[in-house]
């Protein structure tokens, strides 16, 4: 609907039910009048720029829609999207290249809002023995390489589990941007056999589902975290994500500094 929904009001409408807002409930956070907010949406009134930054900062809208928004009302956007290795990306680059090596000898990589591998560290090889070449080819999909069949799928020991948590995952990211690409890939996802229980039950007094997972340096056990940019200003920044992985117990941390020599 966001892709067929062009006019500034009706994307403005479009966000608030997305973040289940009322009119009322928006107007009163972005401390204006309901009547205002609803002759903008109708179209009645043509928001400034400034008053569309304003609204876009309430609805939580990620930076490459707020240009959609701008574009729409006529406004030139405000924010840039270069590529990852564009000369005016460089520190940002190396920041993300500094995470990666010193997380090491932990895997770690970083990915785009598709789940497009940009960046991995060395010990991210280990993770993908056995993975078909073809899951390997650029743009490598992180999200499909951990779940398909003929992936890293038939090494996690607790695929059900593992499954259930990154497709809500992705569904809950997929309903907050309608994204058409992530509710493809969710889709496509969904289809991949491994099983997904409605309720999936932890071991008492667990704090984090661990990734368990067969390798030749015996069964590892991780805990993932994600670490974004706190203020971008740039809409491929804004959209990059690295992720970690730590060892869940002493025997994991031990195996992977062997391998790492």
């Amino acid at each position: 609907m966001m892709a067929m929904t062009r006019d500034v009001g009706g994307l403005i409408r479009e966000w608030r039910r997305r973040r289940r807002l009322s009119q009322l409930a928006l107007a009163s956070e972005a401390e204006i009048s309901q009547r205002h907010l609803s002759f903008m949406e109708s179209g009645r009134a043509r928001p400034s720029r400034e008053m569309l930054l304003h609204l876009c900062e309430q609805l939580g809208i990620p930076l490459r829609d707020r240009n959609v928004l701008l574009t729409a009302a006529g406004f030139a956007p405000e924010y840039q999207e270069r590529r990852l290795d564009d000369p005016g990306m460089a520190t940002a680059r190396q920041a993300v290249e500094r995470v990666l090596t010193a997380h090491e000898p932990y895997p770690a990589l970083a990915v785009d809002r598709h789940w497009t591998m940009l960046a991995a560290n060395r010990a991210v090889a280990m993770l993908l023995d056995g993975v078909s070449p073809a899951l390997l080819r650029p743009p490598v999909n992180v999200m499909r390489l951990a779940l398909h069949p003929e992936g890293v799928a038939p090494r996690i020991i607790n695929l059900s589990e593992v499954r259930a948590h990154a497709l809500e995952r992705l569904r809950v990211q997929a309903a907050a941007t309608a994204d058409p690409a992530l509710l493809a890939l969710l889709s496509e996802l969904r289809g991949l056999p491994g099983g997904a229980p409605l309720r999936v039950d932890h071991a008492a007094g667990a704090v984090a589902l661990p990734l368990r997972l067969r390798t030749s340096a015996g069964d590892l056990a991780f805990l993932s975290t994600i670490t974004v940019f706190g203020t971008p200003v740039d809409v491929t920044l804004a959209e990059l994500a690295i992720e970690t992985f730590l060892p869940a117990d002493a025997a994991t941390a031990g195996a992977l500094r062997r391998v790492a020599g």
